[in-house]
């Protein structure tokens, strides 16, 4: 394996599969001495669910699906 003059190196499709590292999939990286370790990121700091936090309860108004489905198909 071989580091990319980015700095950039592919994970074997076999271990990305077995520990569930798809694309997107937020990962942390650790060292000790000259052994670097990745991980998969955890608890609160996966981005989704940043996201979901950041935006509960800003919604303006209270519209029911039926009116939101209404509005995304122009009627």
């Amino acid at each position: 394996m071989r580091i990319t003059t980015k700095g950039q190196v592919t994970i074997p499709a076999d271990i990305r599969e077995r520990l569930g590292l798809l694309p997107n999939t937020e990962v942390s990286f650790e060292t000790d001495g000259d052994t670097v370790t990745i991980r998969k990121a955890g608890g609160k700091n996966r981005r989704g669910q940043r996201i979901v936090e950041h935006l509960r309860g800003r919604a303006a108004t209270r519209l029911t699906t039926d009116e939101i489905m209404a509005l995304t198909r122009g009627e």
